[in-house]
């Protein structure tokens, strides 16, 4: 695909090592001649594969670096703003959800509501500048982008988290009031046991199944890199790193980073899917009658 697009490749790879304006023809063809890019495509996968038989992911055509070892520096900054927009998704929706969903109809729910539709009516950047504008600039309370720089991660996280949370807020609420509505939470009451405990016994367990799901995908959605957010606060994730790979031809770069991202797709629902199977006794129960 990438031979497919538009210009030579060994041009757009030397102009992303030397810059555009030193680029020569002499210097895109040593490039096209140290890459091989003469050769056809077919053989060109073929020796991708057989390297990756030997768990070798081979170098970067930009840098030269071995292109795990760029795909662990940026995976380990996406993981890092994944978990912080996670844990402000979380802080925000869960008690937010569930106040809402054990008062349906109320005050809470309706304006959880109207802040929901808000939050996902707004594009990412949009927000993003929001804050940018207001925290950073007009208040001066976090850096504005960067990665270097003290507390540079809390605005990323916390728009990213705020666009989450907007979703997650009805699904902890959805959540929380099918539970309310339930007979074995209505007889947990007539038990005896007051509101609070049937809610910590009986109510957050379940009300936190399909939570865990959709935060789980979330999680997902993170680690697979948000470009624009990335962009837009400079900081240097992979799905920041794949884009700037695509504009500079960098093969064995979008290939490495297109595998691995693949992997850990499947590694994320996996857990995802053992955590609710953990969550939910009737999954063990279920598993155990067969």
């Amino acid at each position: 695909m990438m031979r497919m697009l538009p210009g030579d490749t060994a041009f757009r790879v030397a102009a992303a090592r030397y810059g555009f304006d030193m680029v020569s023809a002499a210097a895109a063809e040593a490039v096209r001649a140290e890459l091989g890019l003469a050769l056809p495509w077919t053989d060109a996968l073929l020796r991708w594969w057989h390297h990756l038989l030997q768990f070798d992911l081979g170098l970067s055509s930009v840098t030269g670096a071995p292109v795990i070892d760029e795909i662990v520096h940026q995976l380990g900054h996406t993981l890092r703003l994944a978990v912080a927009a996670l844990a402000v998704s979380c802080a925000i929706a869960v008690p937010l959800g569930f106040a809402a969903g054990l008062q349906a109809g109320g005050a809470l729910d309706r304006g959880t509501l109207v802040a929901s539709v808000l939050l996902r009516a707004m594009p990412p950047f949009v927000l993003g500048i929001v804050l940018v504008t207001v925290l950073a600039i007009e208040w001066n309370l976090m850096p504005a982008g960067g990665h270097h720089v003290h507390g540079a991660l809390l605005m990323p996280a916390l728009t990213l988290g705020l666009g989450l949370a907007a979703t997650s807020m009805r699904v902890a609420r959805n959540a929380m009031a099918s539970v309310a509505e339930a007979p074995y939470f209505a007889f947990a009451r007539v038990k005896g046991l007051t509101d609070g405990q049937a809610l910590l016994r009986h109510g957050v367990r379940n009300a936190a199944i399909p939570l865990v799901a959709y935060l789980g995908v979330q999680l997902v959605y993170l680690v697979e890199g948000v470009v624009v957010i990335e962009t837009l606060f400079a900081w240097p994730g992979i799905g920041h790193a794949l884009v700037h790979a695509i504009f500079g031809r960098d093969v064995p770069m979008i290939q490495g980073t297109a595998l691995v991202m693949g992997l850990m797709f499947v590694a994320l629902n996996t857990l995802v899917d053992l955590a609710c199977a953990w969550i939910d006794p009737r999954v063990r129960l279920a598993r155990g009658r067969r």
